[in-house]
């Protein structure tokens, strides 16, 4: 796991110092994917590019899924089935308009279970990494490493609860309808724009808690495993793992009670 955990810290470093040279002052869109807003960029592409060489030149067997490029190869190894999870850009409306918050996510997956994951935020310099069974951890320039631990003994009226909108508009009306019931029953709500790294904002006690609708695997595969290794729980609004149609991640008390508040609003569900 920490071979795995190594490459895959240096494969999102890269990206992210490719990303940051490469960077002009307002990236223009080049394709949408489900509605009008929902953008990549030539960048977004550049970033897969990067990594999926830098991966088929380390491990050519491994399987490899991407925003941008979808499933590709995969063989046996003498590890099990290895596949790499990768967002090339997770954000990438923030990445558009300079806004801080957009990360690199890699995850490492062998015979179905993510056991190393990074999530490289660069614009704040912030990589968090996480081996599965080796906790996670916060690495940041000319600082020791920050072990991370979530909240704790949180009660649902005093969360500050994370969570992000889809860009369909039969999506975004009921999302709209489910926040207005669970703002009144928490502390605050935060939007920041990348599954990614609000998985990681859990981890770090920056946030209580995080749900939202429409993620896919390659965000929250890297980040759900450093919220994992932080203490969190992270799943379905009714049991089970992570998905399109919900993730939620808190620590345990309050993952069961922002569940609880969520699963009677129907959040899975578009107008």
């Amino acid at each position: 796991m920490t071979d795995f955990l190594g490459l895959a810290v240096a494969i999102a470093r890269e990206a992210g110092d490719m990303l940051l040279a490469k960077r002009p002052a307002r990236p223009e869109a080049v394709d949408t994917k489900s509605s009008r807003t929902d953008v990549v960029t030539a960048l977004d592409r550049a970033s897969e590019e990067l990594i999926r060489d830098r991966v088929r030149a380390a491990r050519p067997g491994d399987a490899i899924l991407g925003e941008e490029g979808g499933h590709t190869g995969g063989t046996e190894t003498e590890q099990g089935r290895v596949r790499w999870i990768v967002d090339p850009i997770d954000g990438t409306v923030n990445f558009m308009y300079g806004l801080p918050d957009w990360a690199v996510s890699i995850a490492v997956e062998v015979d179905g279970e993510v056991v190393a994951g990074v999530v490289n935020v660069v614009p704040r310099g912030e990589l968090f990494a996480a081996a599965r069974g080796a906790g996670a951890e916060l690495f940041r320039d000319g600082l020791p490493p920050l072990r991370l631990r979530c909240n704790t003994g949180v009660p649902l009226s005093q969360a500050l609860i994370a969570t992000g909108f889809g860009y369909q508009a039969g999506r975004r009306a009921v999302q709209a309808e489910v926040l207005a019931h669970v703002l009144p029953k928490v502390r605050d709500i935060r939007r920041g724009g990348s599954c990614a790294a609000d998985l990681c904002s859990v981890a770090a006690g920056r946030v209580d808690g995080y749900y939202e609708r429409g993620p896919e695997e390659w965000d929250f595969s890297a980040g759900g495993l450093i919220a994992t290794e932080a203490g969190a729980l992270v799943g379905g609004l009714r049991g089970g793992p992570p998905a399109a149609s919900m993730t939620v991640c808190a620590a345990p008390g309050l993952f069961e009670d922002l569940r609880g508040l969520l699963a009677p609003l129907d959040p899975e569900r578009d107008a």
